[in-house]
Order: structure tokens, then C-alpha cells, then sequence
């Protein structure tokens, strides 16, 4: 730099000292390299979520994609209803902060809970459809759903008690179809339940050498409610694992209880049966998930506590 640059650079300083400009300004370099970062980050976020919506939305239409016989009505709604639920995940992966959906930076929690949900639609689906378009994939389908719901019909257990539901004079295939339909999934939600568990400690999940945020990952839970914070994670974890357990057990009893059966002709439609048996497979299996993943959490809380005299054991978890 020569001395007549250095004479200007150092005039252009003593003015904005005298007018008392004492911001900081960034060499441009920086600042360009920081915006092109926020970009990244950004068109990241947005493909995330663009891909995400279109998994979604994929597995929502998947029965109506490969059933055969679809009324016109059926295919209306069943397009709303993906093109609602695309633009819900979306949304949420898509803002900075989520809103509802929970674990959103805590893999594979959510993915888990998508091949679950997943799994579940694609084999009913397969069943269903080899009712009318039978190949050797869909006769493996229900061979296999056959064979686990015959495995899993025995007394006081969930697949037994959704059969029992059924009115009485139902035709035994349609008890058939509803036993092997919550056989296979139960089974699925078991099956991923357990792959849930063994990733948990196999990936030292929620950190997995990176840092945590709390309050971001539970959006729906409010830590200013009162009480200690890890006392009302463990009640709230207890709770979700409790409903995880007794829903499959208890929403057949009440159906039973307050109504006199089922009709089959309502199951007689693959779309009822196959979101009927998905629901209430999946929402025990999540929420018996969310309930361990707060039991882990409340549990990471109370190390870090216990560790606060040593800053470097407190690394990598952020509770605000």
C-alpha cells in the first residue's frame, strides 16, 4: 500500500472517530462470505423440507396410487388430504423455528416414525390390492400378514380384540382380512419400535457429538408451566409410554363397549381398512417413542446438572 493510500485510509478513520462512528465494520469479504453461508443454509432448509413434503405427501396418496378400483370422490380427497399434509411438513421444515412438529433436528427420530408410518400404508396397501390384482409380491404380503396375524390372534391380545369389534354375523373373511391387516401392522410397529430403541443407544441419540436444543426439539412443551423441568419430561415421558402401551388394548374395548360392533360393510372399503388398522397401529408406536426420547432427554438434563462444576462434561447440550 503506498503512502498516500495509508494518508487517506488513516484521515477516513479520524473522521468517523470524530464524529463518534465507533461500529465495526466487517471486511467485505467477510460479510459476502457470511451472506453466501445464510444462502446455503436457506436453499438447504428449503430442499429439506421440498423432499420431505413429497414423502409425505407420497405415502399419504400411496393407497389410492395402487389400488385398483378408486372411485372419483376417493381420489378428490385423498389429493387434498396429501397436498394438506405436504404443505404442513413443509412449512415446518421449512421455518427456522418449528411450531408442532416435534424432534425436528434429532434424527432419526422423525425418519423412524416415517418408515414406520410408511411400512405400515405400502403393506396394507400390497394386501388390499391382491385381493383384485393378485402378483407374487402381493400374495408374499398377505401370506406373510396371514401367518403373523394367526402368530398374534391368540386371547386379551390387541389383535384378537380388534376381531372381537366386529359385529356379530360377519363374514369370516372379512374377519380374516381385519385379523391379518392388524396382525402385520402391529407386527410393523413393534419391528420399529425396536429399531427406534437400538439406535437410541447404539448413536448416543439426541447429541450424537453435536449440540441439543431443548426448547427448539419440543416445540408443544412449555417450560415455564411450573415445576421442575425434568420432573414434568419424566411424568410427560411416562405418560406417552403408558398410552403407547394401553391404546392398542383399549381402543377396541371402548369401541366394543359403547357400540354394538363394527359394521363390516364400513371395513368393506380397502381405504377404511387400511387407515383404520394404520392409526391404530401408529399412534401407540409414536407415542410410546416420544415418551422414551423424553425419558432420555429429562435423563440428559440431570447429567448435565449433576456436571456443572465441569464445563467440558455440560458440552454440546443447549437448554434455551
Amino acid at each position: 500500500m503506498s503512502a498516500e493510500s495509508r494518508q487517506n485510509l488513516h484521515g477516513v478513520e479520524a473522521k468517523r472517530r470524530k464524529n463518534g462512528d465507533t461500529r465495526v465494520t466487517r471486511p467485505s469479504h467477510e460479510r459476502m462470505a457470511g451472506a453466501g453461508e445464510g444462502r446455503t443454509t436457506l436453499v438447504s432448509r428449503s430442499s429439506g423440507a421440498v423432499l420431505r413434503a413429497v414423502a409425505v405427501a407420497a405415502v399419504v396418496a400411496t393407497p389410492s396410487l395402487l389400488l385398483p378400483v378408486i372411485s372419483g370422490d376417493t381420489k378428490q380427497l385423498v389429493a387434498l388430504a396429501a397436498l394438506f399434509a405436504a404443505a404442513l411438513v413443509f412449512a415446518e421444515y421449512r421455518a427456522a423455528y418449528p411450531t408442532l412438529v416435534e424432534f425436528r433436528d434429532a434424527p432419526p427420530f422423525n425418519r423412524i416414525r416415517f418408515l414406520l408410518l410408511g411400512s405400515i400404508v405400502l403393506g396394507l396397501t400390497l394386501i388390499e390390492r391382491g385381493n383384485s390384482a393378485p402378483n407374487s409380491l402381493t400374495e408374499f404380503v398377505h401370506a406373510a400378514g396371514r401367518l403373523i396375524g394367526l402368530a398374534m390372534d391368540f386371547p386379551y391380545s390387541p389383535v384378537r380384540l380388534v376381531t372381537l369389534v366386529l359385529a356379530d354375523g360377519t363374514h369370516a373373511g372379512q374377519v380374516a382380512m381385519v385379523r391379518d391387516a392388524a396382525g402385520l401392522a402391529y407386527f410393523a410397529s413393534l419391528v420399529w419400535l425396536a429399531v427406534f430403541v437400538v439406535a437410541l443407544r447404539l448413536g448416543a441419540w439426541p447429541q450424537r457429538g453435536r449440540s441439543f436444543n431443548v426448547w427448539t426439539n419440543l416445540p408443544t412443551f412449555d417450560p415455564t408451566a411450573g415445576g421442575d423441568v425434568v420432573a414434568r419430561l419424566e411424568r410427560d415421558g411416562r405418560v406417552n409410554i403408558a398410552l403407547g402401551v394401553l391404546l392398542p388394548f383399549v381402543i377396541p374395548f371402548f369401541v366394543s363397549l359403547f357400540s354394538e360392533g363394527v359394521n363390516p360393510i364400513s371395513l368393506a372399503s380397502p381405504q377404511t381398512l387400511i387407515w383404520t388398522m394404520t392409526l391404530w397401529a401408529f399412534l401407540p408406536a409414536s407415542l410410546f417413542m416420544r415418551g422414551i426420547a423424553m425419558c432420555r432427554i429429562a435423563e440428559m438434563i440431570r447429567d448435565i446438572r449433576r456436571a456443572q462444576t465441569s464445563p467440558e462434561a455440560a458440552q454440546g447440550l443447549a437448554t434455551a
